[in-house]
């Protein structure tokens, strides 16, 4: 049998083994369920939080000045304390009748101290909305103290709306910027999740066959080399599968989603949200379309980014791959691997701390470079794709050198394999790895 043929043969069992398993299938049904639930958590969680089912704040203006402002700015939270003495609003507290009383005092204009009594343990954002209610009246009663005109107050409250665009080769567009980054973000941690799923699945399999003595049988039919690649390429075909089952059971998860929220929301509400945004009411106006109420243009996505995505999704998985590949091959059991995974887990770790820094600054020094290095780009060119428009140049350097340094990590990992398949007894050290390197056979 021809070394294609055989690579072909490890390949189809590779990934027939796999897809065929009841993890697979559980796993692939059970992802986009996992994510959207991920998603849809933090947003009912926060409708949630502010329900008020803990009471109002009760406010005691002794200055005569904000404190019926402060009541109408929210009257969902705030009420009046009326006639109730200091004694009465702790005992109303301690009875959870109200969740907090606040005091402000005669001189609020000048020292620009109230007092907030509650339970305590209410939470930083419970404090932070007393202070964010009261703190511009008492900025606005001290410019009317000093005879501002009411004019320029609210002139100057009004602040700015701005309105990014895009210039490009076809004329001006809006720029999504905010939704490529996020957008981007999510495709790097997803490359990144994935290395680690299927980079030490190529590792585990290689360590159980080992383990087993199944390895040695299949030595004795194909070359070391062939057994490496077609488990790097059997499994990255189970990978490409799962994303793709993913990609499609992922879109009708997010429209279901998408439709059991909107009807727990009030047609009232949806306006409230709108108008509460600014920006999203200044395109409203401008375009007068429902679609220009979001608060951020969506993303474009090109076929051509889409694919390029892909590729560097296969290129990191099999770079690493191939070196965990070589790494499962020089241990007896899958303990014994953490110390000489080091080297090869190090890089990704440090991908995902510089994302932030890509997605803040894309056309940068920093992410130019960290996207040209091959352990580095798979994840940081991705996101730099998606955030803004990388020069063809640098994109061709970044997968030429990707694949140049596969081929180097596919000549290093075979020379460590073709020993260390064969190779029991005691966990190897650098040294020994070394030497297996530069070893002739």
């Amino acid at each position: 049998m021809s070394s294609p043929s055989k690579i072909r043969v490890i390949i189809a069992h590779e990934y027939r083994t796999r897809v065929k398993s009841k993890w697979f299938v559980l796993f692939t049904l059970l992802g986009p369920v996992v994510m959207a639930l991920l998603i849809a958590i933090p947003v009912v969680a926060a409708m949630l939080a502010g329900d008020g089912a803990e009471g109002k704040v009760a406010v005691v203006d002794r200055s005569g000045q904000i404190g019926a402002q402060v009541i109408a700015s929210d009257t969902a939270q705030f009420t009046s304390a009326g006639t109730m003495t200091d004694a009465e609003l702790k005992q109303a507290v301690l009875d959870e009748r109200l969740q907090a009383y606040v005091v402000i005092p005669p001189d609020v204009l000048d020292s620009g101290a109230v007092t907030l009594f509650s339970r305590g343990g209410s939470g930083i954002a419970f404090e932070s909305s007393v202070q964010d209610a009261i703190e511009p009246l008492v900025v606005n009663g001290r410019l009317r103290r000093v005879g501002t005109d009411t004019s320029v107050i609210r002139l100057v409250e009004e602040g700015i709306v701005m309105q990014s665009l895009k210039i490009s080769e076809q004329g001006v567009e809006e720029d999504a910027s905010k939704a490529s980054a996020m957008v981007g973000y999510f495709a790097g941690f997803m490359i990144y999740m994935l290395i680690f799923l299927y980079g030490s699945m190529v590792m585990r399999g290689v360590v159980d066959e080992k383990a087993n003595r199944i390895i040695e049988v299949l030595a004795s039919s194909a070359r070391p080399f062939h057994i490496m690649m077609g488990k790097v390429i059997g499994i990255g075909l189970v990978g490409l599968t799962q994303l793709a089952a993913w990609g499609v059971l992922g879109l009708g998860v997010v429209l279901a989603l998408g439709a059991v929220l909107s009807t727990q929301v009030q047609p009232e509400q949806a306006m409230d949200m709108v108008k509460n945004m600014p920006q999203a009411q200044a395109q409203l106006q401008m375009s007068g379309g429902a679609a220009s109420a979001l608060p951020f243009a969506l993303p474009s996505i090109s076929l051509g980014t889409i694919l390029l995505f892909i590729f560097f999704f296969l290129a990191g998985y099999f770079i690493y791959a191939t070196l965990y590949a070589a790494v499962g091959s020089a241990v007896d059991q899958e303990a014994d691997a953490n110390q000489l995974t080091l080297p090869i887990t190090l890089p990704v770790v440090l991908t995902i701390m510089f994302i932030g820094n890509v997605i803040a600054a894309p056309n940068g020094t920093l992410a130019v470079v960290l996207s040209l290095i091959p352990l580095f780009a798979p994840i940081l060119m991705t996101v730099r794709l998606a955030a803004t428009d990388v020069p063809w140049w640098q994109v061709v350097t970044s997968m030429s050198l990707c694949i140049g340094f596969f081929f180097g990590a596919v000549w290093l990992a075979s020379r460590i394999y073709r020993i260390g398949i064969l190779s029991y007894g005691r966990k190897p050290s650098f040294k020994d790895i070394a030497k297996w390197i530069t070893m002739k056979v």
